[in-house]
C-alpha cells in the first residue's frame, strides 16, 4: 500500500491521525508527518503497521464512533485464522486472530485451469499478473540463488512462481512464493513443494502488498520458512526476516537494505550475496517505460 492509497484509505474510513495512531502503535508525530507529507520514505516497518489498520473495508466511522471503535472492525477484510504475532521494531506486537475458513485444496484443484489465486489457511486470494520489473527482478535473485548452489555443489534447489507450495502440510493452504528455496529434498513431490521452504522472496505488486507484508510475513514464521525477504520494486527496498532469530518471546524484526546493496542470504550463513545494485543495471531501463 502506498502512501497515497493509505491517505485516500484512511479518508475512507474516517480516522483521525490520532486514532490511526492508536491503532497501529505508531507515534502520533509520524503519523502526521506521513499524511501531511512531510515524511515521504517513512520507515518499512511503520509502513506495515499502518497498512495492517488501513487494510480493512470497515464502514466509515465518525469522531464519536472512534472514541469506542475496536481495531477488528478495521479489519474485517482479512479473513481470520491462528492467532499469530508480530513485532514490528518500536511498535509493539500485533496479533491476528482468525478462524480458519472453509476452502480446501481440493477446491483449489478444481478452479478452472490459468485462474491466479492463493489458498492461505482455507481463503482464497487473488493474483494479478506480474508486471515485468516484477518478474525479471525475481527471475534474477533466482539466478543468483542458483549459481551459489550449483558453486558450493549444494543440495538445496531453487524455484520461481508459479509452483505450489503445499505450505502448513494440511488442506487448507496453498501459495506460489515468487521465489523460494527447499534444502529438504523429500518435500519436493512432481506436483508442488509439500512442507515449508528453507527461503522465500515476495516481489510486491499493488494489488498484493497487503498478503506479502502482512498475511505471508505471518504465515511463513509459523509455517517453518527460516528466511523471508519481501522486495518493494518501485521505493527500491529489500525488508528482510530472518525466522532463526526470533526473541525469546516470539518476536521477529526485519531489516532493510537498498538497491545499492548486495544482500546476504542467511540460511547459508552469509555466503551467498544477491547484489541487487547489480540487479538494478540490468532493469533499469524497464522503469521509464509506460
Amino acid at each position: 500500500m502506498t502512501i497515497e492509497e493509505m491517505k485516500i484509505r484512511r479518508k475512507e474510513l474516517g480516522l483521525s491521525c490520532r486514532k490511526l495512531s492508536e491503532l497501529a502503535h505508531v507515534p502520533f508525530g509520524t503519523v502526521q508527518k506521513i499524511f501531511t507529507g512531510s515524511t515521504t520514505s517513512p520507515r518499512y516497518d511503520t509502513v506495515q503497521a499502518l497498512a495492517k489498520v488501513l487494510s480493512g473495508k470497515g464502514k466509515r466511522y465518525s469522531d464519536d464512533e472512534q472514541d469506542t471503535m475496536d481495531i477488528s472492525k478495521v479489519n474485517e477484510a482479512q479473513p481470520a485464522y491462528r492467532t499469530y504475532s508480530i513485532s514490528p521494531e518500536g511498535y509493539g506486537t500485533f496479533e491476528t486472530k482468525r478462524s480458519i475458513g472453509n476452502k480446501t485444496i481440493e477446491d483449489y484443484l478444481a478452479l478452472p485451469e490459468g485462474t491466479r489465486v492463493e489458498l492461505i489457511d482455507g481463503e482464497f486470494y487473488d493474483m494479478a499478473s506480474p508486471t515485468t520489473i516484477h518478474q525479471s527482478i525475481g527471475m534474477e535473485i533466482c539466478v543468483a540463488l542458483r549459481d551459489h548452489i550449483y558453486k558450493n555443489d549444494g543440495k538445496c534447489v531453487p524455484f520461481i512462481a508459479p509452483m505450489d507450495v503445499q505450505l502448513d502440510c494440511d488442506d487448507k493452504t496453498m501459495v506460489q512464493p515468487d521465489v523460494f528455496v527447499v534444502c529438504d529434498r523429500n518435500k519436493i513431490k512432481k506436483t508442488r513443494v509439500v512442507g515449508a521452504p528453507d527461503f522465500v522472496v515476495e516481489v510486491i505488486s499493488p494489488s498484493n502488498s497487503i498478503i506479502d507484508i502482512s498475511i505471508k510475513t505471518l504465515k511463513y514464521k509459523y509455517a517453518g520458512v527460516k528466511e523471508y525477504w519481501i522486495i518493494f520494486p518501485m521505493e527500491k527496498i529489500i525488508l528482510v526476516y530472518d525466522y532463526t532469530k526470533i526473541t525469546a518471546n516470539g518476536d521477529v524484526t526485519g531489516k532493510s537494505y537498498t538497491f545499492d546493496d548486495a544482500v546476504p542470504v542467511s540460511i547459508w550463513g552469509g555466503k551467498c550475496k544477491v547484489d541487487f545494485k547489480n540487479i538494478y543495471s540490468r532493469i533499469e531501463f524497464m522503469y521509464k517505460m509506460q
